[in-house]
């Protein structure tokens, strides 16, 4: 039992994190604007489930991938990077007429349905950084031996203790928001865009340091 808590806790403490719920949460509100309630419910169960499909995929055959196509996690982390930073600054760069703007650029709720994967699930919600953690804790459980079955059960429990983080803070996020307020909303909305911008930054520059220990080794 002991071998199923380590499991679970390294994965709920290595992947949300980076996966930041809660702080995702405002873009994804601002990504829908204008979405009917149930479409942004039907989003949010979208999201969590193919954030836990993607990780799953990634601790369990995210390496033989990686390994198929001739990449390198680094590779991976410094474009995926460049996604996210794109993503991040295109946030930032809003105006302050937001909401004029929401009333102009409200997103029809089935364009917002085909959205789900591209990009509200990939890269924003499970990104190159999610992806890379999830490869390296899959590769960490498969020498457990022995262990092999707890460790993969625990982890299997902290994917899902994830992907409903994901779920509650998207499909409970306008109640949060209505209690900043526009103002409140506004500023959050922005505070997250720069942490995921500094976040790609962050992955972009591991991704080169690694292939840059690795040109020099």
């Amino acid at each position: 039992m002991s071998h199923v808590i380590a499991a679970f806790l390294a994965v709920v403490v290595g992947l949300i994190p980076i996966v930041n719920p809660l702080g995702m949460a405002p873009i994804f509100m601002r990504l829908t604007v204008g979405c009917a309630p149930e479409t942004r419910a039907a989003l949010a169960w979208r999201v969590a489930f193919g954030g836990f499909i993607l990780m799953l995929a990634s601790m369990l055959i995210g390496s033989h991938i990686l390994a198929f196509f001739g990449l390198t996690v680094p590779a991976v982390q410094v474009a995926g990077g460049a996604v996210v930073v794109a993503a991040g600054w295109r946030m930032l760069q809003q105006g302050d007429d937001a909401k004029e703007r929401e009333q102009q650029n409200k997103v029809p709720d089935d364009v917002a349905l085909h959205s789900a994967f591209f990009p509200l699930t990939m890269p924003l919600t499970v990104g190159p950084g999610t992806i890379s953690v999830a490869i390296t804790l899959g590769a960490k459980g498969s020498e457990a031996g022995d262990l092999l079955f707890p460790v993969a059960l625990g982890g299997l429990l902290g994917l899902l203790a994830v992907a409903a983080a994901i779920y509650v803070c998207f499909r409970f996020g306008s109640g949060v928001l209505s209690v900043l307020g526009e103002m409140g909303t506004d500023v959050a909305v922005r505070l997250s865009a720069f942490i995921l911008l500094c976040l790609g930054v962050q992955i972009m520059w591991n991704g080169y340091s690694a292939l840059s220990a690795l040109g020099h080794g």
